[in-house]
């Protein structure tokens, strides 16, 4: 029986697991910071970071009671160091890195994007590899082929704006709110995907994405197209104007036309490269039409796809854990003078 306590501080989750064996979840706590970062519509990282402070030694000591376990059951501390906001990741490799030193503990550092694709295992899914990786997330837009568990290599990534950010700036323009995915999948329930807005495609041969372009189409497409008067610009109708059921047909829109450049993604890579089955991991995964669409996949390309529960789609440190207990499998340890980056392998 092996033991890997997983910190996470990426972004606006604080969050702490015990997992047994790379898929046996113990313990999985989880401190959102949505409330503090509402009001400005989006992740403020200075807030962030401070409210990871304030929050990593209360989590770490509530993930390790519910475990009901001891610090010194632990067999290593997993702790994702990359990719993230820098503020927030240190915080995190802090608490990793003295938990090591003063259990005298190994250390393992992971990459946030391909732990994501650790998920579906922790709901039991037995995945065949070569896989095809797909992270879905506010931060992220990645395809990774993955050789085993944790050796990934990207084959695309979004060139601007990743899905989640994308979903969060439509549900502000449709004056949804903040976070925006799930406001535009419950307003999606209501409306009909009545308006054509693009499929970007990116050039090239390889299966990268784009989403700025959709979202300026979202937004001229409610608001009209920008007047210039008097040296400056306006849109010649206010979200006011806009009738509810109207903000509801153009979330449904809207989320057809971002979930189908995903899945155009994913066929792409398909075509090229051979693979045992696709796994997919991150928040837009809790998207219900990209959870239907996904699935979809399966039958047209007669491979199995591996999808999380719900739970474990957005940012948590069971994830981390599960991606460490195979690198501790494998005899990867890292030393204390690791430290934060903020890119990684899909950066």
């Amino acid at each position: 029986m092996t033991l890997i306590l997983g910190i996470e501080s990426s972004c606006d989750e604080t969050a702490a697991s015990i997992v047994k064996d790379g898929c046996e979840v113990l313990s999985n706590v989880v401190a959102s910071q949505d409330e503090l970062h509402i009001e400005y519509g989006g992740v403020v990282p200075e807030i962030a970071s401070r409210a990871h402070l304030e929050r990593i030694l209360p989590v770490i000591i509530e993930a390790i009671d519910n475990a009901n376990i001891s610090l010194d059951d632990i067999d290593a501390i997993a702790v994702g160091n990359r990719p993230g906001l820098i503020g927030s990741l240190l915080v995190g490799v802090a608490a990793a890195k003295t938990l090591a030193w003063t259990l005298s503990k190994p250390l393992i550092t992971v990459d946030h994007v391909v732990a994501h694709l650790c998920a579906p295992a922790l709901n039991g899914a037995d995945i065949s590899y070569p896989a095809l990786g797909i992270v879905v997330s506010g931060g992220h837009t990645s395809l990774l082929l993955l050789s085993d568990v944790s050796t990934a290599v990207c084959l695309g990534k979004t060139i601007d704006d990743a899905a989640g950010e994308a979903f969060d700036k439509a549900a502000s323009i449709l004056g949804l709110g903040w976070p925006g995915g799930a406001l535009i999948d419950a307003a999606s329930k209501k409306g009909t995907p009545v308006h054509q807005l693009p499929r970007p495609k990116t050039k090239g041969n390889r299966p990268d994405f784009s989403f700025s372009g959709l979202k300026t189409a979202l937004l001229y497409g409610v608001r009209g197209n920008p007047i210039r008067k008097d040296g400056k610009s306006f849109f010649p109708r206010a979200i006011s104007e806009v009738s509810e059921q109207e903000i509801f047909d153009w979330a449904s829109s809207f989320q057809e036309a971002a979930v189908d450049t995903i899945i155009n993604g994913i066929q792409h890579a398909l075509g090229n490269n051979r693979v045992q089955c696709v796994v997919a991991g991150g928040g837009v995964l809790a998207n219900t039409l990209l959870r239907k669409k996904l699935s979809s996949i399966a039958g047209s390309y007669n491979i199995p796809i591996h999808l999380p529960d719900i739970k474990y789609c957005v940012d948590n440190a069971a994830m981390i854990a599960g991606l460490g207990y195979h690198l501790f499998e494998i005899g990867h340890r890292d030393q204390l003078n690791v430290t934060a980056s903020p890119k990684g392998i899909a950066s």
